[in-house]
C-alpha cells in the first residue's frame, strides 16, 4: 500500500524497498493523478477548453462554443514578470562562480529555468534531472510532472528516495527508469511492471533530480480560477447565441393572411406592403426572446475581474496600465510581485539542491559543499527607470561593495564580470593606455 501527503507526495517506509509490484502501484496512482487533476490544466494551457465538449444542442438553436485563453494568459503574464529577467547566479569562490557560468552556457540553463518554472505555474511543481553526457559533463533539463514523480522517504524533511522517469519507446512500449542515490535502473510497464536488470552507477551522491515547486501545497498558478474561466465560456458563447437569436428573430404578422409567393417577396425583396387593411388590427413585428443582454454583460465583466484577482497576475492589456506612473504601477502589481517573491523563495530552495547535487558528481572538480557561497538574484520584469538606477548605484558607493552596488542596474546581467571588466580598464589606464571606444583598444597617452 503506497503513502500519501496531503500535498500529493508520495512517500515509502524507510525500510522498504522499491519492489517491482510496489512501483507497479505508485505508477497507477501517478495515471490517475495525471488523468484527473494534471491533463485539465494543460487542456486549459492549450486552450482547449471543457466548453468544446458540452452536449449538442438541438439542430434548430445556435450553439456558440468559444473557449478565451485566460490560462495561458496568466501564466505567460507571470513567467514574463518572474523571469522574463534571467537570474542572475554568481558565487564568491571563484572556481566555482566559473563553472556555474560554463555550466549555464553548456546546458543553456536560462531556458531550462524559464521552461521549468512555466511548467511549474502550470501544474504546481515540476522536476529537473541531472545526468552525465558522452563528453563527461553534467547536464540538466526539466520534466513534466505527467512524465515523472518523485517518491520521498517518510522523514519529517521528505527527503528524496526515487525518481521516476516515464516514456513511451518508439515501439509503443511504457518504459521507464528508477533513480536512487547511486544507481539508476531500467524497467518496462508492458502489462506488468518488470525491471529489465540493467543498472548504471549515475555518479551523484544523492537522487540526481529535484521537485521544484509553486508554494506548499503544490497549487497550480490556473487551478483556482479554472471554474470561473469555465462559467466566463459559458456565459461568452450563451451571448453569442443570443446575437444570432436576433439574427433570425421570426417576423410576426397578425390580421392578415399571406400567400406563399407573397411571404417569398418580403424575405427576399425586403419590403412590406399591406394595402386596404384600415382596421387597425395589422401586426408586424419581430417575434423576440425576452433580452437578458445587461445581465449577461455584468456576469463577464464581473467573472473576468474575478478570474485576475484570484489568480492574482496583472490584466497588462487593461488600458490604465498605459497611463500609469511609476509608483502607481508598482501598487498595481503588487499582488503578482507577491505571488512572484513566494515562488522565488522556492525555485532558491530547488536552485540550491541542484547545485548540491551536481558538486556531489567527481567529474565536476569542485567540493560538494561549494553551493553554500551561491547568490541568486532574481529582478521583476517591470519597465525600469535607468536614470533612477544609476542615481542610486551612485549613492551606494562607498557604502556596499562594487559588486552589490552594481547589483542596483538591471542593465548589469553579471555584478561579479563588471567588477572585473572595471578593474582591467583601470589597470590599462594606469599602464599608460585608455580603452578606445570605437575599437575596444587601448591607445597609449604619450603624446611624443
Amino acid at each position: 500500500m503506497i503513502i500519501t501527503t496531503a500535498e500529493g507526495r508520495y512517500i515509502i517506509a524507510d525500510d522498504q524497498e522499491l519492489t517491482a509490484d510496489l512501483l507497479d502501484e505508485y505508477i497507477s496512482a501517478h495515471d490517475a493523478t495525471v488523468a484527473e487533476d494534471l491533463e485539465p490544466l494543460m487542456n486549459a494551457y492549450r486552450g482547449d477548453y471543457a466548453i468544446f465538449y458540452q452536449a449538442a444542442k438541438e439542430s434548430y438553436k445556435p450553439d456558440n462554443r468559444i473557449g478565451v485563453g485566460f490560462a495561458r494568459y496568466i501564466v505567460e503574464t507571470f513567467e514574463g514578470f518572474f523571469l522574463g529577467i534571467p537570474i542572475q547566479i554568481s558565487a564568491d569562490d571563484e572556481a566555482v562562480n566559473e563553472y556555474i557560468h560554463y555550466q549555464g552556457q553548456y546546458t543553456g540553463q536560462d531556458d531550462t529555468n524559464a521552461e521549468l518554472s512555466r511548467l511549474v505555474s502550470i501544474y504546481g511543481w515540476a522536476y529537473e534531472m541531472y545526468y552525465v553526457d558522452e563528453l563527461g559533463q553534467v547536464g540538466t533539463t526539466y520534466l513534466s510532472p505527467a512524465d515523472a514523480f518523485m517518491i520521498f522517504d517518510e522523514s519529517i524533511l521528505e527527503r528524496p528516495r526515487y525518481f521516476v522517469r516515464l516514456y513511451t519507446d518508439a515501439h509503443g512500449i511504457r518504459r521507464g527508469s528508477v533513480s536512487d542515490a547511486s544507481v539508476v535502473r531500467y524497467f518496462t510497464c508492458d502489462g506488468q511492471t518488470a525491471y529489465t536488470g540493467e543498472e548504471r552507477v549515475h555518479g551523484f551522491g544523492d537522487v540526481p533530480a529535484t521537485e521544484y515547486v509553486m508554494n506548499d501545497t503544490r497549487q497550480s498558478l490556473i487551478a483556482p480560477v479554472m471554474s470561473m474561466i469555465d462559467a466566463y465560456n459559458k456565459a461568452l458563447s450563451e451571448k453569442a447565441n443570443d446575437v444570432d437569436y436576433f439574427a433570425d428573430a421570426y417576423l410576426k404578422i397578425l390580421g392578415a393572411k399571406l400567400k406563399e409567393e407573397d411571404l417569398r417577396t418580403i424575405r427576399d425583396d425586403r419590403i412590406i406592403n399591406f394595402a386596404g387593411i384600415h382596421d387597425g388590427n395589422l401586426i408586424v413585428e419581430f417575434l423576440q426572446k425576452p433580452n437578458g443582454d445587461s445581465t449577461q454583460e455584468h456576469l463577464i465583466d464581473r467573472l473576468e475581474r474575478l478570474i485576475f484577482q484570484i489568480s492574482m497576475v496583472a490584466n497588462i492589456s487593461d488600458d490604465s496600465f498605459g497611463t500609469a506612473s511609476g509608483q502607481a504601477l508598482k501598487f498595481k502589481l503588487h499582488a503578482m510581485s507577491s505571488l512572484a517573491k513566494t515562488k522565488e523563495r522556492k525555485f532558491v530552495s530547488g536552485m540550491n539542491r541542484r547545485y548540491g547535487v551536481i558538486f556531489s558528481n567527481p567529474v565536476t572538480g569542485l567540493p560538494a559543499d561549494g553551493w553554500t557561497g551561491i547568490k541568486y538574484k532574481f529582478t521583476q520584469n517591470i519597465p525600469s527607470n535607468l536614470l533612477d538606477e544609476a542615481n542610486t548605484a551612485k549613492a551606494l558607493a562607498g557604502i556596499v561593495s562594487k559588486e552589490t552596488q552594481l547589483r542596483a542596474l538591471s542593465v548589469v546581467d553579471d555584478p561579479r564580470a563588471e567588477v572585473e571588466r572595471i578593474m582591467d580598464e583601470e589597470k590599462e589606464y594606469l599602464m599608460g593606455g585608455y580603452p578606445d571606444e570605437r575599437t575596444g583598444t587601448a591607445e597609449s597617452t604619450d603624446e611624443g
